[in-house]
């Protein structure tokens, strides 16, 4: 396998962060992992690109990849992990997109190999626009082996159409599992079981969500005027918010806006999001 996964680790006094980067618009090799269902409870792609490989599975240490000369982001990530949880240091899981998908299956294949000692220093997982990453099955493990003090955080914004890939249903399974943080258009946020229109039923998303996207471009010109210049959008970023109104749900996907809800709007309430004391 091609090396596409990338995640960065930092600390800050006694708070480690673990950050899996998303999907790059113009990377092949993480598209290829976005598509791939070859797993039945657990999205493939997703566990390939932590590390899991094909023909062997799970390597069983470390150091045995290191023999082949690579290095598999599950095992660096637990190595290093290990190596700097002292005393009272915690740590936390993030990223957007395939990176929200790697950092909730990091824990996941935490759990699965019993990395228990690990795991006790775990105080939250926080994903913006991640897909569902596995089946019902795989939701209630989830729910039951985690701990009761890690929070599981799942930011969703407004159309972005990612958290509703793949499709909850009974040809595909895949199903989202802890409450969903979501945030409308205007940045105001709710805590629900599930984002709404989850499955984007065309009848419900195509209209209203290119209403929203002409909005969202709209917005790009007053949000620097109104709350600073820190606020102004590329033009990058403007020409994908155009494709939005083409293809509604593609540009409301877009890192900005969950840079923006995190940064403008309030946070609901926290008490129901504990991992193991979260369902659909």
């Amino acid at each position: 396998e091609q090396p596409s996964t990338r995640a960065i680790m930092f600390k800050d006094r006694d708070l480690i962060v673990v950050a899996f980067r998303g999907t790059r618009p113009f990377d092949a090799d993480a598209w290829c992992t976005d598509i791939d269902l070859s797993w039945v409870r657990i999205h493939g792609g997703f566990m390939k690109a932590l590390g899991l490989q094909e023909d062997r599975g799970w390597l069983k240490e470390i150091d045995e990849a290191a023999a082949e000369g690579k290095s598999y982001a599950y095992y660096k990530m637990k190595e290093m992990l290990r190596n700097r949880l002292e005393g009272g240091t915690k740590f936390i899981v993030t990223g957007h997109s395939l990176g929200g998908a790697l950092a909730i299956l990091f824990v996941g294949a935490l759990c699965m190999l019993e990395e228990d000692a690990i795991l006790e220093k775990l105080e939250g997982v926080y994903t913006f626009g991640q897909p569902r990453v596995g089946d019902e099955k795989f939701g209630e493990y989830m729910i039951r082996k985690v701990r009761r003090e890690a929070e599981y955080c799942r930011y969703v914004y407004s159309s972005d159409i990612v958290p509703r890939l793949p499709c909850d249903n009974k040809v595909f399974g895949f199903k989202h599992f802890g409450y969903c943080y979501y945030y409308n258009c205007l940045y105001k946020g709710k805590l629900l079981p599930e984002e709404p229109n989850k499955n984007c039923s065309p009848w419900l998303w195509f209209i209203p969500n290119i209403l929203i996207a002409i909005w969202e471009l709209i917005r790009g010109f007053i949000m620097p005027c109104v709350n600073g210049k820190t606020y102004r959008e590329s033009w990058f970023l403007v020409l994908f918010r155009m494709l939005g109104i083409v293809l509604p749900g593609v540009s409301a996907h877009s890192p900005q806006d969950y840079v923006n809800l995190t940064r403008l709007a309030p946070k609901p309430p926290m008490k129901e999001a504990r991992l193991n004391r979260s369902g659909r």
